[in-house]
């Protein structure tokens, strides 16, 4: 059976990966200095404006302007050559403490038990994924789409093609042949640039510099669509084009769409939200239990109230690859994996700033990071019970 999917991805240029790694930096900076920080902190970003927003209860002090400042700057937006300066911009603050009917379930100690010190500080739902069709054990979409942009902001970091800018986007259609990905159906990317280009010459070294070095050799045939700068110019981008916001990327920061969503962003929160640590430690034994050889593709819900540090329900759908049976798996996960908020922070060690890293390119399938939630480790206990 023939199927198309696809997935896209976006720049840290991008005005709401801008907005998010923003978020994520003041998190970082805040949970450096002070490890039991509640941060949700938001941001949005328009022409010569940012506005960094939410409630932070800590004794840390950070300077968020200048925060703001160093990200806008390290991605490319200085001198306003791209419509964007980090140095000129406005920064306007609107921070507050945590609401305290809120802090009551995440500050209460239910029982003596070290896992249950807190609980859950929202209500929700989390989803995590894996796909044995990457060595990352990711669908290949959104793995190839990461890939493009990633290679789009290097070659304009490192001069290869000079005249672009910061904000940029790809797009990747997947043919699969009963669900094993067969070739690329579709390309899209669209770069930022300075207004002397030459589109004929930007799309000759977008084509040769971007796309050929990382779509697969044998995926590319005469019948893929590429697509670059459909529109022909794009001068106009970052925030200065287009407003951004935290949490509007999804689909990129997870699997490219290709499972379901609970709806929660992940950057700005610190690891006592569940919608980052639950989708991190769902992630983790929806890839533990596909590099088990338990399934080819695994998704695993868990799902939260707020103040109470068990699951109230966890899930799992292996579409049919299973080797052990849904129902079997959802078991082997209650005994392995401890999803109480609590555990999971101990567990990843996750009061560490380690979070502006996962604001582009994904938070998951990132060989090129140490994140402890991508790690194997589940593996010889589950098939130990498998």
């Amino acid at each position: 059976m023939r199927k198309l999917i696809t997935s896209e991805s976006v720049t840290g240029g991008h005005p709401d990966k801008l907005c998010d790694q923003i978020a994520d930096a003041v998190l970082d900076d805040v949970i450096s200095q002070d490890p039991n920080a509640r941060v949700a902190c938001e941001v949005c970003a328009t022409t010569g404006l940012i506005m960094v927003m939410g409630e932070v209860t800590t004794a840390a002090y950070s300077n968020i302007a200048t925060v703001t400042r160093r990200v806008v700057t390290d991605a490319g937006y200085s001198g306003g050559s791209a419509g964007f300066d980090g140095s000129t911009c406005a920064v306007i603050v609107a921070l507050d403490e945590q609401s305290p009917d809120i802090a009551l379930g995440v500050n209460r100690a239910c029982s003596a038990d070290p896992g249950d010190r807190f609980g859950a500080g929202d209500q929700g739902m989390v989803y995590g994924y894996a796909s044995n069709e990457t060595p990352e054990l990711m669908p290949l979409p959104i793995t190839l789409a990461h890939a493009l942009v990633k290679r789009l902001e290097n070659v304009r970091r490192d001069g290869t093609i000079p005249y672009l800018r910061p904000d940029g986007k790809s797009q990747v259609t997947v043919e699969y042949c009963d669900g094993v990905p067969a070739r690329v159906d579709a390309v899209v990317v669209s770069a930022q640039h300075d207004p002397s280009t030459v589109i004929a010459t930007l799309r000759r070294d977008i084509y040769g510099h971007v796309i050929r070095p990382i779509i697969p050799d044998g995926m590319l045939d005469g019948d893929t669509r590429i697509f670059i700068n459909p529109t022909g110019r794009f001068e106009k981008g970052g925030p200065a084009a287009d407003s951004g916001l935290t949490g509007r990327k999804l689909m990129v920061d997870t699997y490219g769409g290709v499972c379901r969503h609970g709806g929660g962003a992940f950057s700005g929160k610190d690891p006592t939200k569940v919608d980052r640590s639950g989708a991190y430690a769902a992630r983790h034994a929806a890839k533990n239990i596909v590099a088990a050889g338990a399934a080819k593709r695994c998704e695993v819900q868990i799902a939260y109230a707020i103040g109470v540090a068990r699951p109230i329900a966890v899930s799992v759908d292996t579409f049919g690859t299973g080797a052990v049976a849904d129902s079997r798996l959802e078991e082997i996960i209650d005994r392995v994996c401890d999803l109480r908020p609590a555990a999971i922070i101990d567990r990843f060690d996750l009061r560490r700033p380690i979070y502006r890293q996962t604001a582009v390119y994904g938070h998951f399938g990132r060989p090129d990071l140490d994140l402890p939630w991508e790690a194997v480790d589940a593996v010889p206990e589950l098939l130990s019970r498998a």
